[in-house]
């Protein structure tokens, strides 16, 4: 089991059609981090924990999977063709937001408090 502080999601495209959402749908940057509080860009929303993922967000309540990750979970997602980051939370961050600054399709899920 990994400790849940971020977790990255790196897609790739696999189709046309998908390379066109790409362009419509960019993974919004991480505005600003702080403990209990998260700030995604393009969201009037404030987070305490959040999901984040090509063309937007929501908050995300650790009670709904816990905040550990299984190594069968990260085994599958990367058998998928994923590449799968576990990082603590400012890393996580700050790699979350150099790989969508880059125009990268990428998703995570950040607890704030940890």
């Amino acid at each position: 089991m990994y400790p849940m502080q971020g977790l990255l999601l790196l897609f790739d495209d696999f189709t046309p059609f998908q390379a066109c959402l790409r362009l419509a749908m960019s993974s919004p940057e991480i505005a600003s981090l702080s403990w209990g509080h998260m700030k995604v860009k393009g969201s009037p929303t404030a987070y305490k924990d959040c999901k984040v993922w090509p063309g937007g967000s929501r908050p995300w309540d650790w009670r709904e999977t816990g905040t550990e990750v299984p190594s069968i979970t990260l085994d599958y997602i990367k058998s998928k063709g994923v590449d799968v980051k576990v990082l603590q939370t400012e890393k996580a961050v700050r790699e979350y937001n150099s790989l969508a600054s880059q125009g990268a399709r990428v998703g995570g899920i950040f607890h704030s408090t940890c």
